[in-house]
This record gives C-alpha cells, sequence and structure tokens, in this order.
C-alpha cells in the first residue's frame, strides 16, 4: 500500500524519527510483533537507524493510534483501514489542489482589478 504517511496525519508533531519499536508499540498499545507484520504488509514505514534499529516519528505513532482506533474501537479490519488511509490521503490532496485553484483565482481576480 502506498500511504505518504507525511500527508495523511498532519499537524501531528515532528516526522523526526526518534523512538525504537519498543516504546513505539507500548505508546500504541500494540505488541511488537504487530509493528513488524504492518511494516511487512506495508502499512507503515518507519526509518531505520545506521545499525537498522526501526525508528518511528510522532507522525508514525499518529498514525498507528488512528489505526488502532479504527481496528479496536470501530471494528474496521486492516484491508478497511488501508481503504480508510488511501482515502484519507486522497482527500488531502484534493484540499490542497482546492485552496491552490482558490488562491489562483484570487489572483487572476486580483490582476484583472488593476
Amino acid at each position: 500500500m502506498d500511504i505518504d504517511r507525511s500527508e495523511v496525519i498532519t499537524d501531528v508533531g515532528s516526522s523526526e524519527p526518534c523512538y525504537v519499536i519498543s516504546v513505539a508499540a507500548r505508546m500504541v498499545g500494540v505488541q511488537v510483533h504487530t509493528l513488524r507484520y504492518y511494516e511487512k504488509i506495508g502499512i507503515i514505514e518507519p526509518s531505520r537507524s545506521q545499525g537498522n534499529i526501526r525508528l518511528y516519528s510522532e507522525r508514525d505513532i499518529a498514525l498507528l493510534r488512528r489505526m488502532k482506533t479504527l481496528m479496536g474501537d470501530l471494528g474496521v479490519n486492516l484491508a478497511g483501514v488501508e481503504v480508510v488511509l488511501r482515502m484519507s490521503q486522497r482527500m488531502l490532496e484534493l484540499q490542497n489542489q482546492v485552496e491552490e485553484l482558490g488562491a489562483e483565482l484570487r489572483r487572476v481576480k486580483g490582476a484583472g482589478d488593476l
């Protein structure tokens, strides 16, 4: 699954990798092997240190918490979570596009007033 993690969760902390897998798992409330599985199937892609240690950022943690909420509280299965995340990413892309077009329209209208 090709989800741009920086686009899915906006305004949530840093994208700087800083948490090792055991700390990330504890923060999210899942097992370490669950995070490894999510990485294996492509839902999350933690950064790697020079020693090849997985490092998770605040954005990664926010994404994982959102996934856990979707699955645990709302009963969405893993395939559904992937769909929701993809749709969220697409919505953000479209929102950005609308904002850009609005700014361009204001520029054009402003230039026409001169």
